[in-house]
């Protein structure tokens, strides 16, 4: 996931946000109106999603996040049942389009939410409250560490993969006398020279 300095910027908290403004909208119908326990929890429940997500990215802690997280991803839960049960109710045929697109809505912030869970807990940071400039240092080192590697492994399969076939060396089946490990200094490896007598080769005799 990139990386976002603000809660606001994240898209799964602009489409929960969104979810809630449709959820009002949508509550202020007619057939919604002796509905008053329905209508308050889901709009609570739609207001908690990203709420929520917020409040989890403000904390500044990893672990606090996933909590918050795993809240907002049980509320976009509740509010798809309840929108379920309003289809369920038969009083809302007017608006079951409209609901539908509401459960689909849900279900795209249940799935953001459950990658973004899944990311956190494979990390090993712990939270921009717990980040000073040492830690942050040793983290980006780590990463840029981890790329060198695999970057490392792809080239040594790609060079097994080439002995394997007979192909290593020899594009366009012609010999390839430059090497093939890459330059860490960036620069490209010369060509070898093969010192000019002035003189062609002569046949090998028979």
């Amino acid at each position: 996931m990139a990386s976002f300095k603000r809660f606001e910027d994240l898209p799964v908290w602009r489409e929960s946000t969104d979810l809630a403004v449709r959820i009002f909208k949508l509550t202020d119908a007619a057939c919604f109106k002796y509905k008053g326990d329905l209508v308050n929890q889901l709009r609570r429940a739609a207001l908690s999603v990203p709420n929520n997500i917020a409040e989890g990215f403000e904390r500044g802690t990893t672990q606090e996040l996933i909590t918050f997280l795993y809240i907002a991803r049980g509320s976009a839960g509740e509010v798809r049942s309840m929108l379920r049960f309003a289809i369920q109710l038969g009083a809302m045929a007017d608006l079951n389009n409209a609901i539908t697109n509401l459960i689909a809505t849900c279900e795209s912030i249940s799935r953001q939410i459950r990658a973004w869970l899944n990311s956190l807990q494979n990390t090993d940071i712990t939270g921009n409250r717990y980040l000073n400039d040492e830690t942050r240092k040793g983290y980006e080192g780590k990463k840029r560490a981890e790329a060198f590697h695999a970057q490392m492994q792809a080239f040594r399969e790609q060079m097994e993969a080439g002995l394997t076939a007979g192909t290593w060396g020899r594009p366009e089946g012609k010999p390839n006398l430059k090497s093939e490990i890459p330059n860490p200094s960036g620069e490209q490896n010369p060509e070898p020279s093969i010192p000019d007598s002035g003189h062609s080769s002569p046949s090998p005799s028979l």
